[in-house]
């Protein structure tokens, strides 16, 4: 299937993305939170992790986001332009109570499972208002992409993430949601509220079956949940991921798509028994890979390969941001579908 390309014109990038940016801390060596002594700083949060998977396959990309205007504000400022994502968007915070958000990541080995503990309300990103936000950037793009998270970190953040979402569209963009949905931020019933309100203004859905289930009160078969999303609220595009767990250090990976267009679904077969380093981020690089085989091609078989082959490698390296470019995709693709022996180095 072809997805329509939605494009007035030249834009200045290929996507934007709407999100926080936290500083994540781990001990190394898989030490625990509790007893080690040292931590790990990195850049982390899911839309940054989004639009920097998607600059790493040689697509244009920028994040709107607010920081704290200090030290630790400019390490995130740095880490943001490391990864080939503009700050043209990056509003800063000034005042006296400014801080960046915070968390820490154990990492686990069986049947000690990882450990995520957030430090990060009141961060400066959480009084972000629409007032702040440069208003070319809504013609900028040709997608926007934001997640749940953001609905659910604050009143003035929602209502920035629901504007910006109507003015995107209204200047032609697709508009991508990954729903994310995190249990610690806000109830189901709140979480559920605000989706639902803006899923008839997302064209690219990315939802875990679990979610679609608990949280959003969906029934029937995956099949049936998922042409209901394109059903009820006129999504185009609707994709589901399933990670099986099999230990910390061992998973399998495989996801389907779902095409309203044609009422067809897209799969290939999964990739089974990652070695996995670092999970955090893995999600967000499958989305990554979706969209910029939708940007890119048009095409979502390639979205979905692109989309599968990203999440495999991110789980195979430390850290919340993807550490990958095109070619290596590209080869991971052709191996992927390869049944003959291949050689167990790239030299």
């Amino acid at each position: 299937m072809e997805f329509q390309k939605q494009q007035a014109g030249k834009k200045e990038f290929d996507a934007i993305g709407f999100g926080e940016v936290m500083l994540r801390l781990s001990p190394p060596d898989k030490e625990r939170i509790s007893q080690g002594e040292l931590f790990e700083k990195r850049a982390g949060g899911s839309e940054l992790n989004v639009v920097s998977g998607i600059s790493s396959l040689g697509l244009r990309t920028g994040i709107v986001t607010k920081l704290p205007d200090n030290e630790i504000g400019k390490f995130i400022k740095n880490k943001i332009r490391f990864y080939g994502v503009s700050d043209d968007y990056v509003v800063y915070d000034r005042s006296p109570r400014k801080r960046l958000g915070i968390y820490y990541f154990e990492s686990g080995a069986h049947p000690r499972k990882p450990t995520v503990v957030y430090d990060r309300f009141g961060s400066s990103f959480t009084t972000l208002t629409v007032d702040e936000i440069n208003p070319s950037v809504y013609s900028s793009a040709r997608m926007f992409h934001v997640s749940g998270i953001s609905l659910a970190l604050s009143d003035t953040v929602r209502r920035a993430v629901i504007h910006m979402i109507k003015q995107f569209k209204q200047n032609g963009a697709m508009v991508s949601l990954d729903v994310n949905y995190r249990a610690s931020l806000w109830d189901e019933a709140a979480a559920r509220e605000a989706i639902t309100s803006v899923l008839p203004d997302v064209d690219i859905l990315f939802v875990s079956e679990e979610t679609s289930r608990r949280m959003l009160q969906r029934t029937g078969t995956l099949e049936e949940i998922m042409r209901g999303f394109a059903k009820d609220f006129g999504i185009k595009v609707i994709a589901v991921t399933e990670r099986k767990a099999i230990s910390p250090t061992r998973h399998t990976w495989d996801s389907r798509i779902y095409s309203a267009e044609e009422d067809a679904f897209y799969k290939e077969s999964p990739y089974e028994d990652i070695e996995v380093v670092d999970r955090i981020g893995s999600g967000d690089a499958y989305v990554a890979g979706v969209l910029f085989g939708i940007l890119k091609y048009g095409l979502l078989q390639k979205a979905l390969e692109f989309g599968n082959a990203m999440a495999a490698i991110k789980n195979t390296v430390p850290g919340d941001l993807p550490a990958c470019d095109f070619d290596e995709i590209e080869r991971v693709i052709k191996s992927h579908k390869n049944a003959g022996q291949e050689s167990e180095m790239n030299r």
